[in-house]
């Protein structure tokens, strides 16, 4: 009988998979051996490895390319990296120095854009796409960009009135954006989003309020699905509709040449992960280009704003077992040295599932169980996989310490968890470990410590 944790995990999956491999019993993640960070830098550890922001943003532009290519599309393509997915400086360091483009979703995001020019890491003709609805500050900062001369700041109409704003404090002429309000999907709690403009408003809002405007000149349509690009009826749908509108408007504007198709790529959440890049691509701009040819409009410049897709698999959390409670006759805990609600809030809030593998001891027996976290809350518990509604590990060895790994975490955690404040039952932040490759030598930095206990009391007030 194979009951042994590698047997479990060949005869239910296409293994070696992704950048996953094992030697002997270890698990190797980029060809690193996981226990071996463990060893050197501790645990719990929070790890970007930064080469695979880079890959993500170089396999976004040759999908693009390459269907651009093979459908004769005559538009360009802008990759832009949304800054909300991750702020930390190093990702953000990656993606420019990728050349790619922003995307800012509020006003400290323009400081954050500041200090990259400042700091001579932002040039100032990239793009900066700014969404969301803005308050005054973000519209002020907006505008002080576009007055010192950041001609590719282009904000993105979330409402009618905002376009008043930008008029009565920017100098000279600008570009700006339209965000529609897309319908929601079917199963949502409402039936359109609640940010942009309806589709029936755009045409008289651009006729009425935009084209007799001296400094204003319409670039670009924006349209997002909150789900993200993914094979769908409804997300066809939804394009087909847009592309109608763009038509609609550029039988109107002569300056319309854009269009951002927002809602980023999905991102493997179980190692059965399955989902074609290519062929999505290629079927975007297919639509895209028929239903321009039909209406006899040039296709557009398509612009991406990918944010989970670019930082999500770049990261992976490690915990170590501090040990085993048998609680009924069904239920085995494995009580881990942190919390699922303080590192990865998404498992709490939206009940995301991310991969989970044992990172040692692959060759001992397998049994079912649940994980528990530090915190007193009955929710820092992690109990199912995507594929599965169950956990299977290892045993744990006397002397031996199991330790586990959470892959593609890179998106979003951190902001949701507000790192480096206050944490439930204090449970303090992990460590932040960096991992880059070049010329296939690896070097290791230790971005943050863990949280320690005077920091958190300075800010309690203690």
């Amino acid at each position: 009988m194979k009951n042994r944790y590698i047997d479990l995990i060949v005869q239910t999956f296409d293994w070696p998979v992704f950048d996953l491999s094992l030697d002997k019993d270890e698990l190797l993640v980029y060809g690193i051996k996981v226990s071996d960070i463990v060893e050197r830098f501790g645990s719990p550890l929070k790890v970007f490895y930064l080469p695979k922001i880079r890959g993500q943003i170089d396999m976004a532009r040759t999908l693009f390319a390459y269907a651009m290519n093979k459908l004769d599309y005559k538009g360009t393509y802008t990759f832009c990296y949304c800054t909300k997915s991750s702020h930390f400086s190093f990702v953000l360091d990656q993606v420019l120095a990728m050349e790619g483009h922003l995307e800012t979703s509020s006003a400290f995001d323009m400081y954050l854009i500041k200090s990259l020019f400042d700091n001579k890491k932002l040039p100032k003709d990239r793009f900066i796409l700014c969404n969301g609805y803005k308050v005054e500050e973000y519209k002020k900062m907006i505008s002080d960009f576009l007055n010192a001369g950041f001609d590719n700041v282009v904000p993105i109409l979330d409402n009618m009135d905002e376009i008043d704003y930008y008029n009565a404090h920017v100098e000279q002429s600008f570009t700006l954006g339209l965000r529609i309000a897309a319908e929601e999907e079917p199963n949502f709690s409402f039936y359109t989003s609640r940010l942009g403009i309806r589709y029936k408003d755009l045409k008289s809002f651009y006729l009425q309020k935009i084209r007799p405007n001296k400094k204003a000149n319409l670039k670009m349509l924006h349209f997002f699905i909150n789900t993200g690009i993914r094979d769908t009826a409804y997300y066809w749908n939804e394009l087909n509709k847009c592309i109608q509108v763009y038509c609609d408007l550029w039988e109107v504007c002569e300056t319309l040449d854009s269009l951002d198709i927002g809602g980023g790529f999905p991102v493997a959440n179980s190692l059965n992960f399955e989902f074609d890049y290519e062929y999505m691509v290629y079927e975007i701009l297919s639509v895209i280009k028929a239903r321009c040819d039909d209406r006899g409009v040039p296709v557009p410049n398509i612009f991406t704003e990918f944010g989970s897709y670019t930082v999500a698999e770049s990261a992976f959390n490690i915990f170590t077992v501090l040990g085993e409670k048998d609680q009924n006759d069904a239920e085995r805990w494995y009580m881990v040295n942190g919390s699922f609600i303080n590192s990865m809030p998404d498992v709490w809030a939206i009940d995301q599932r991310y991969i989970l593998l044992a990172a040692n001891n692959w060759e001992n027996e397998y049994q079912r169980v649940n994980l528990g976290g530090l915190t007193c809350d009955s929710m820092d518990y992690y109990n199912s996989e995507a594929h599965l509604n169950q956990i299977f590990l290892p045993k744990l060895s006397r002397g031996k310490n199991l330790h586990l790994i959470f892959l593609n975490t890179g998106a979003y955690q951190e902001s949701l968890s507000g790192y480096g404040g206050i944490k439930h039952c204090l449970i303090p932040a992990s460590k932040i470990l960096l991992i880059d490759q070049v010329d296939g030598d690896y070097s290791y930095q230790v971005f943050r410590e863990a949280q320690r206990p005077q920091g958190m009391l300075e800010i309690l007030g203690y």
